[in-house]
């Protein structure tokens, strides 16, 4: 949510914005319904001011006897009674209308971020590693999978549906290693990590800005006023809601957590494997610090490197992505995608994503700090994807593959699998 102030004063870049992220809003609406709610508060204010010194007067004048007078300010009590209940339920209907629309107001954008329609427009910033050259035919992560009998697809629609699995032997461990090396770097980095509620209040959604745009992507929980988490992110920002928090230095907060999406609109895209799926688990890491630009886009970089640095550990080729303004959510003010090679795509694909939001959520969260003057302020807050399974497992599997099958583990890795350095077929 933006200051309305700056709303008024930048009218013009608000429905430039709106137009880049597709979203429907009426500026002019907004603009009217603001005017209209601030002269229906100061009417309803000045009514209720009149009320309260007339009803004192009226004291004043029962103590000196001077009923007639009583009589004819009880009256002008009634009457003000009445046309405040008409102001005040009109004030109510402008301010749910105000709300709504303040509801879509999308976050600014960087000047440094690409304009663009989609993803295809998105920006390569660098690229690390190169993709395998194989002599031999790559097989693809499903067959790596019943190779190695890593998981089982067809046992998880079985059981839940479209777009689930069962993560099996080797590949649950494989599953659980890339999570913890993802935690422990975090921690290391000076990351306090948190086990999060993966069912939230709808207000923890709508605050940290995943509603109203993005509800479809949500499952609800039937009966209850509870929603699954899509990401930690949510119950991260969340933690620190309607408090005034010490920022001096930035808050660093990190969960591992199984996330939820119901992946509407993806109808036949990436119906095969593991890439798209409803529920997987993410290592997310979420930074609240003071409202100062250069600082928040300082920790950007410093977030991003974290999740760059798992995946040169992870020994995987990558590319990282300036999206541009067609391929950004409603929150987000600058951000980057990483890709990772996957070579039965024989293309890159997102892995991880950060986002610095500037006072977005923190806004619509209530969550202040004190500036150096004493002054309430709203944080920044940044997040991002540190690794996100199981799709790190595609280009896990594919790009660490040998041509009898076999696949090595990543040096960085094997701890966690009892020193192994190669995974061996099982069938």
């Amino acid at each position: 949510m933006l200051d309305i102030k700056w709303i008024r004063e930048n009218a013009e870049r608000v429905r430039e914005v709106a137009r880049w992220k597709r979203i429907e809003l009426s500026v002019e609406e907004l603009l009217e319904s603001d005017e209209s709610r601030r002269k229906l508060l100061y009417a309803v204010e000045q009514l209720r001011e009149t009320r309260n010194k007339t009803s004192q007067l009226i004291g004043r004048n029962v103590s000196r006897g001077q009923f007639l007078r009583v009589a004819e300010m009880k009256e002008e009590v009634s009457r003000i009674n009445d046309e405040l209940r008409v102001k005040e339920a009109e004030l109510a209907r402008t301010e749910d209308s105000y709300v709504r629309l303040m509801k879509l107001v999308p976050n600014d954008v960087s000047a440094d971020t690409p304009v663009g329609r989609s993803d295809d427009d998105n920006v390569e910033i660098r690229r690390v590693g190169e993709p395998p050259q194989a002599v031999f035919p790559f097989r693809d992560h499903v067959e790596l999978g019943n190779l190695h009998r890593l998981f089982d697809i067809a046992r998880g629609v079985k059981a839940a549906g479209t777009r689930n699995y069962y993560l099996t032997g080797d590949g649950a461990l494989l599953h659980r290693a890339v999570q913890q090396l993802a935690l422990d770097r975090l921690v290391e980095a000076g990351f306090e990590p948190l086990d999060v509620p993966l069912m939230v209040r709808p207000e923890a959604m709508e605050h940290t800005g995943f509603f109203p745009l993005g509800e479809d992507q949500i499952y609800r929980i039937e009966n209850e006023n509870k929603a699954l988490i899509g990401t930690s992110e949510v119950a991260l920002v969340s933690y620190y809601a309607n408090e005034i928090i010490d920022v001096a230095q930035p808050i660093k907060l990190a969960s591992a957590s199984v996330c939820f999406r119901s992946e509407v609109g993806s109808t036949g895209r990436d119906v095969q494997g593991l890439y798209r799926v409803h529920q997987f688990a993410k290592v997310e890491q979420v930074i609240l610090c003071e409202a100062d630009a250069e600082l928040s886009d300082r920790l950007l970089d410093e977030i991003t490197g974290h999740a760059e640095s798992l995946l040169r550990l992870l020994e995987l080729p990558y590319r990282v992505m300036a999206v541009c303004t067609g391929d950004m959510s409603q929150k987000t003010y600058k951000q980057y995608d990483i890709e990772t090679w996957m070579p039965s795509r024989g293309a890159y694909g997102e892995t991880h994503s950060s986002s610095n939001l500037h006072d977005f959520q923190a806004r619509r969260s209530n969550i202040r700090y004190r500036d150096a003057e004493g002054n309430l302020r709203y944080c920044h807050t940044l997040n991002n994807t540190a690794v996100a399974s199981p799709r790190i497992l595609i280009p896990l599997l594919e790009n660490h593959q040998d041509e009898d099958g076999s696949i090595n583990v990543p040096v960085a890795l094997r701890p966690y699998l009892g020193g192994r350095e190669r995974l061996y077929p099982k069938t």
